[in-house]
């Protein structure tokens, strides 16, 4: 017996209700905002993903050459395909532009609780504002649109100036070191790595800046920057829309990727593999052609959310099935397209068995049954029974909607 790829999954009807039900909450959140839903290719030129990450990514990519020896990959995310789309369709387009998807992701890497190879992105990009009102814009809206699902999270929100401030000195590659100790918070480590090129100074203002929680205490430890204001203006909108978030200037993931503020999420319930969203502004359109154009979003791992709110049935609707004689099909077809046009989901008897069997069929499956037979289509009336109470009357088909309707 064939099985699915490793790193995949197979969706059966109920949890497909469960993610369509919060993706549209997720859609009517960035509607409602005035983000448009925008779609990609599903395969790209490879280069749109090495030409900033390097080759080394192509590891941890699908890649392939197609029969005209062109190399592709199957997207690993949904931004630099955004921006791509951006600078061949839309940069002449007014600004700021606001844009948001959803789209299946692929990498290959080991699968693990709430990591596939095979994965759903929902972003947004906000493109051509460069603002403190931007950044504090998208912000809010990933709170507003993870609030709905129903996830348990934490919000931290920072801005790089000040640890970049820190590092300006150190080469390359002792940023990428020092980075990497921090992520983890190894704070020994920094030590112990600084103090090998004698800045043992530079270890305190690290593990301070990464454990203060205000503005005023980064700028104590770092000075006046030049974002100064900024930073100010983007915590002032977030405090006054009374955003639930922690300041975290010790977020280092990405230094080299955005290029101000930036912000992640964390469920409570998913162990190691617990951020759910991340996001920040960042330059990537000059790279694909365009003109050096600032944006910025985020990326909500969609699979991450639903396994984190666990299994939550959709609103109840309600279900008819309708059981009849041979004789009475064609009513019951029409029946069935009348309920269907009324919006109620209705499933018809396909099989060759009598009405007992039907109706015991049915059960298992619906909240109303109809029963149709020969004096039923004789009269256009139909026979509906409530399987909860036990109540059925013969009625007309209108009648009959607006009982699985009330």
């Amino acid at each position: 017996m064939l099985q699915k790829p490793r790193g995949t999954r197979d969706f059966l009807p109920d949890e497909m209700e469960q993610r369509r039900d919060v993706e549209q909450t997720m859609r009517e959140a960035a509607r409602r905002w005035g983000y448009r839903e925008v779609c990609t290719p599903t395969f790209e030129q490879q280069e749109l993903y090495t030409i900033k990450s390097g080759n080394a990514i192509i590891s941890e990519m699908y890649t392939f050459n197609d029969k005209g020896g062109r190399p592709l990959a199957l997207r690993p995310e949904g931004t630099a395909a955004i921006l791509r789309m951006y600078v061949n369709e839309a940069k002449v387009m007014s600004k700021p532009i606001r844009w948001c998807y959803l789209a299946d992701c692929y990498r290959y890497e080991r699968p693990q609780k709430g990591r596939y190879r095979q994965f759903w992105q929902f972003g947004a990009e906000l493109i051509g504002a460069d603002t403190p009102a931007a950044d504090a814009e998208i912000v809010l809206l990933a709170d507003e649109i993870l609030r709905p699902s129903q996830v348990r999270f934490d919000l931290h929100v920072g801005h790089l100036a000040p640890m970049k401030h820190l590092l300006r000195d150190l080469a390359p590659g002792k940023q990428q070191e020092i980075m990497a100790l921090l992520d983890k918070r190894n704070f020994e480590g920094v030590a112990a790595s600084l103090a090998a090129i004698k800045n043992e100074e530079l270890a305190g203002e690290l593990e301070a800046l990464v454990n203060c929680r205000t503005v005023d205490d980064a700028f104590a430890i770092c000075g006046d920057l030049p974002e100064k204001t900024r930073i100010e203006e983007m915590i002032a909108i977030l405090d006054g829309q009374e955003l639930a978030y922690q300041l975290n200037l010790g977020i280092v993931r990405g230094l080299d990727y955005y290029t101000g503020m930036v912000f992640e999420g964390f469920a409570d319930n998913l162990g190691a593999e617990n951020q759910i969203i991340g996001g920040g502004s960042y330059r990537l359109a000059h790279l694909f052609g365009g003109e050096d154009v600032s944006s910025v979003g985020f990326g909500i791992g969609f699979d991450r959310v639903m396994v984190a709110r666990g299994e939550i049935a959709p609103p109840a609707q309600p279900v008819v099935a309708i059981v009849s004689t041979p004789e009475a099909q064609d009513w019951a077809f029409s029946v069935g397209r009348a309920f269907r046009s009324a919006g109620i989901r209705t499933e018809l008897n396909l099989l060759e068995r009598g009405l007992g069997a039907q109706i015991k069929h049915a059960a298992k499956r619906a909240g109303w049954v109809l029963v149709i037979g020969g004096n039923e289509a004789a009269a256009q009336t139909v026979t509906i029974k409530n399987m909860a109470t036990g109540e059925q009357q013969t009625c007309t088909v209108q009648e009959a909607v607006a009982e699985v309707t009330v």
